[in-house]
């Protein structure tokens, strides 16, 4: 029974941090006069880039040089060589590499119009400061992001260099080492490509956003209103640990950040009303990497698909909205059956912080959302958009004691700002290499000729062929290099055969977040076992059955548009809305086997049947899914009106 208590009680949230410094990166302990420096250099980045949105970015190479410089000069100053080594201060190998982060970039902004004179004429001096910003860049993603994302990087090199022995349909012609690094280092098709282009400008500036917000105690206040709203009701801390989570994932870029931030305070609360820790942990890990399909930042990955595709902003905004609220109700919904499963209730009103006393004490650092809103409907760009977001939050943080900002504060803020934006800048850096490494052999456009062939043409063997390709490509990357790197290798696939663009993109980018969140390279997971005391493999492999609750969704909107609110009228939309919404409660409870009473075999298959006929939009095939459906619930009601002792409600408490 003590061991219990013990279990249930919340870890200090120092122990959190540490526990979150294990899986995004472990920042030795430095003091004195190298702290100084190290929060100055990070300071400066983020007055550059404030600087840069308020009033003007500079050209795009420069820009996105000064930024990766920056990454670069911090990584290597604030991580250490392992993950093991608790150094207390910087030795100095890290320190030269420091130093040669700042030369490469230094070089190219020195001597940029002479590069750009001699493009694919590179001198020996070129190459020499190329090839070792390449391996800077392969050395600090390893640091901060992780080993998969660099061995993928490697593997794309040596398949560049060793294209003419490459097994066939892969083969091509190859390139030398020359020819790599030019075309990685001295054009804006490799590191300096899109992705750390909008990493440089619009990312950073919402990592700050978020950062100054969540300096406000804006954070804790997206926690507390959700358990206010929905602590009370059957299994409510896990609905308000889905809700808050989605709140936290707009303005959060990291899923593993966003695990560990609300399942601080929402998992405990959890097993204390009944919850087993793995389902607890797995909760938090299936709404925290869908958080990142939350407008309005989206896992960062919503500015680089506008550069992609060259579609607005805005309109991707509009476009993942009803999906992402679809797939939060999925969520909602097996956390919901599971507590019904489990004979689960909520915790009492008087036990719940008073919903008026959250809205008077940090309801107002709500309108910064307002602001960054208003202004991308009325035409501004992202950049301006999230600057004058920054801006009204500083501005509003000074109406209350409890948020106001401090200089203190406000340059913790900054400081960290930058340090959170490293994972991405890197992650964007290094999948600027694999981008190059396909573009300049083809690989995209084999591999797409390689997906439609074997699925013979046919769009729904395509779609499937591209879903397995996706979650492999994507395991034990970030969600922004995810993105990348499917834009570039899978995407193509399914605009070959038919699919619109947006919603092509908006496919693989749903199947790169649940590769996130897929057994057994699954950080959320690790993080919310390590608070929960659970089993890590258990609550991943939880976590990814809750977040395939809506693994139909993108199958909907690949093949009908509707439901991105794309050349369609208010019925077709509102109709094809109704149909996903009810194949998501189908399935849902399908997988929970379990909607008013436990499922029989069959019924349980009726369930799957009646999604899987849904995801088409024809109106006859509608009509058989939801009778299907109905069907489903009839035959149990009949069944608990013969045995009353099983529990009924389906909606109740909800």
């Amino acid at each position: 029974m003590d061991d219990q208590r013990q279990s249930d009680k919340q870890k200090p949230q120092k122990d959190i941090e540490k526990m979150l410094e294990e899986l995004e990166g472990s920042p030795r302990k430095v003091a004195g006069v190298m702290a100084v420096i190290i929060a100055a250099i990070a300071i400066s980045m983020s007055c550059f880039h404030l600087y840069t949105a308020g009033f003007g970015i500079l050209e795009a190479m420069n820009q996105r040089v000064v930024h990766l410089t920056f990454a670069l000069m911090l990584t290597f100053l604030i991580f250490p060589l392992s993950k093991n080594m608790r150094q207390k201060g910087v030795p100095w190998y890290d320190v030269l590499l420091a130093l040669a982060g700042l030369a490469v970039g230094a070089y190219i902004i020195i001597n940029y119009r002479e590069l750009m004179m001699r493009g694919g004429d590179p001198l020996t001096i070129d190459l020499v400061f190329g090839g070792i910003c390449i391996l800077l860049v392969l050395e600090a993603t390893r640091r901060v992001v992780g080993k998969p994302l660099v061995i993928l990087a490697i593997l794309f090199l040596f398949f560049a260099y060793f294209g003419p022995y490459v097994p066939e349909p892969f083969a091509h012609r190859g390139a030398d080492v020359a020819r790599i690094i030019d075309h990685l280092y001295l054009t804006t098709e490799g590191i300096f490509a899109i992705p750390l282009g909008v990493s440089a400008t619009y990312i950073i500036i919402f990592i700050l956003f978020g950062s100054i917000l969540e300096a406000t105690g804006a954070g804790k206040m997206f926690i507390d209103l959700a358990m206010a709203l929905f602590g009370w009701m059957r299994g409510g801390p896990a609905k308000a640990a889905v809700v808050s989570s989605g709140l936290m994932g707009s303005i959060s870029g990291s899923s593993v950040a966003n695990a560990v931030t609300t399942g601080t305070f929402t998992i405990s609360l959890m097993k204390k009303v009944g919850f087993k820790p793995h389902v607890a942990g797995a909760v938090e890990v299936a709404a925290s990497s869908s958080g990142q399909l939350m407008p309005p930042v989206m896992g960062a990955a919503a500015f680089i698909m506008a550069e992609y595709t060259n579609i607005p902003y805005l309109e991707i905004v509009k476009a993942a909205a009803i999906p992402c609220i679809l797939s939060y109700t999925a969520i909602l919904f097996m956390v919901h059956l599971e507590a019904v499963k489990s004979g689960i209730k909520g915790i009492p009103r008087d036990e719940l912080p008073p919903l008026k006393q959250v809205l008077l004490a940090k309801g107002h650092m709500v309108l910064p959302f307002f602001v960054l809103i208003g202004l991308l409907i009325y035409g501004y760009t992202p950049l301006m958009a999230g600057f004058a977001g920054i801006v009204s939050t500083i501005v509003l943080s000074f109406l209350k004691k409890e948020t106001r900002l401090t200089w203190c504060r406000f340059l913790r803020a900054l400081e960290l700002g930058a340090r959170n934006s490293l994972g991405v800048a890197l992650a964007c850096a290094t999948a600027g290499i694999i981008v190059g490494v396909v573009t300049l052999t083809g690989l995209g456009l084999k591999l797409s000729s390689i997906i439609i062939q074997l699925a013979g043409g046919h769009l729904w063997l395509t779609l499937v062929f591209t879903m397995i390709a996706s979650m492999i490509l994507g395991l034990g990357l970030p969600t922004t290099a995810t993105y990348v790197v499917l834009a570039a290798i899978t995407a193509p696939a399914l605009l070959e055969i038919g699919v619109p663009l947006l919603a092509a993109h908006l496919f693989v980018f749903y199947f790169g977040i649940l590769a996130d969140d897929t057994p057994p390279v699954n950080l959320p997971a690790f993080a919310t076992a390590g608070i929960a005391n659970a089993n890590p493999v258990l609550t991943g492999v939880t976590g990814f059955k809750f977040d395939c609750g809506a693994l139909l969704l993108p199958y909907i909107f690949a093949t009908n548009t509707a439901l991105l609110l794309i050349d369609t009228t208010w019925w077709q939309a509102l109709q094809v809305i109704i149909t996903s919404f009810i194949g998501i409660l189908a399935f849902t409870a399908g997988i929970q086997n379990y909607l008013l009473a436990r499922a029989k075999i069959w019924e349980r298959l009726l369930l799957f049947t009646a999604a899987i006929v849904l995801v088409h939009a024809d109106l006859i095939t509608d009509l058989i899914g939801i009778c299907i459906f109905a069907l489903v619930i009839l035959l149990q009601k009949l069944r608990i009106r013969k045995k009353p002792g099983i529990p009924a409600e389906i909606t109740s408490e909800m």
